[in-house]
């Protein structure tokens, strides 16, 4: 039971959460470089972690939902912004440095707070709060104007994932607050398959991809099942946090361990920002760490904000 209870709880949720979040951008980064079949790798990782949980539960490991058209209803929708999210996350890292993506996460929090309060019944931050969101920006607007490789067409792709992602973070929560299931892993299933199918087609009707895969190296080979790997263990510790956090803190979180992501960003590539720009990502990251989650609307007044992360 005390095991159980441990691995359903926010720090082992978040903990697990933060280092795929921080591994997987940079397994992505890799994978991308050595296998450009962008479409192929989203394609792998979703059907992957499909496998992964049909055969946990085939093993008595796991019991997720079994598939059933009412909940599938609910989940198209899911799935759809799901997988424009990393798809266009993936082409963001196909033109843009690992820190210029990191610019637009960094500054998220600030429209999913608005939408926190609109649509989920949250409190707006608190001033201190709204400081540490605002100073967030300020670092992202500090690294924006030290970018050496500025590139219109991975700032393109960066504000569309931008827009998709404010709409996931907010869509997904509500969908969490009111379609029932009986465990996390079932949320991971449906989630990844219907996400899966129509990449399919994209993959196979785009020749590039497919020369790509003929001529796959074992370097290239060794990158994508990484990428497979982090990203089974990637969905279900997000889907897990997500049920726990409201959507901004969430995101903040997610932010936060992007430091571990520049740490290794810097040692295995050459496009990384200058050491003011780093210090701008690092300003940004502090500024997280003084953010408080806003309780919801209907909770007593006077309550003290509930901490970002457990104590």
């Amino acid at each position: 039971m005390g095991e159980n209870s441990f691995l359903t709880s926010s720090p082992f949720a978040v903990g697990g959460y933060m280092l795929c979040s921080a591994t997987l951008l940079i397994s992505n980064k890799i994978a991308v470089y050595v296998l450009p079949a962008p479409s192929f790798i989203l394609f792998a990782q979703l059907i992957g972690t499909v496998l992964v949980v049909k055969g946990a539960a085939g093993l008595g490991y796991i019991q997720p939902d079994k598939l059933e058209w009412s909940k599938a209803k609910s989940f198209f929708p899911v799935a759809l912004i799901f997988l424009s999210t990393i798809f266009m996350n993936i082409k963001s890292l196909q033109y843009a440095n690992v820190e210029t993506f990191m610019v637009f996460r960094f500054s998220t929090p600030i429209c999913i707070s608005v939408a926190d309060y609109l649509f989920l019944g949250r409190q707006l931050p608190s001033q201190r709060s709204w400081f540490s969101l605002l100073a967030l920006l300020g670092g992202a607007v500090g690294y924006a104007m030290t970018d050496s490789h500025f590139q219109v067409q991975g700032y393109f792709f960066c504000a569309l994932w931008y827009l998709i992602f404010c709409m996931d973070q907010i869509y997904l929560k509500h969908i969490i607050n009111t379609v029932e299931m009986q465990s996390n892993w079932g949320r991971v299933y449906y989630s990844n398959l219907l996400a899966a199918m129509p990449l399919i087609f994209t993959f196979a009707g785009d020749s590039s991809e497919i020369e790509a895969l003929r001529n796959m190296t074992f370097n290239g080979f060794a990158a994508l099942s990484l990428s497979v790997f982090l990203g089974a263990a990637m969905s279900y510790f997000a889907w897990t946090a997500r049920s726990l956090l409201s959507a901004t803190s969430f995101t903040i979180v997610g932010n936060v361990c992007k430091l571990l992501t520049i740490m290794i960003n810097m040692f295995l590539w050459n496009k990384h920002a200058s050491p003011f720009g780093i210090a701008c990502l690092l300003f940004c990251l502090t500024a997280a760490y003084f953010y408080k989650q806003a309780p919801m609307r209907k909770e007593l007044d006077g309550k003290d904000e509930e901490a970002l992360l457990p104590k």
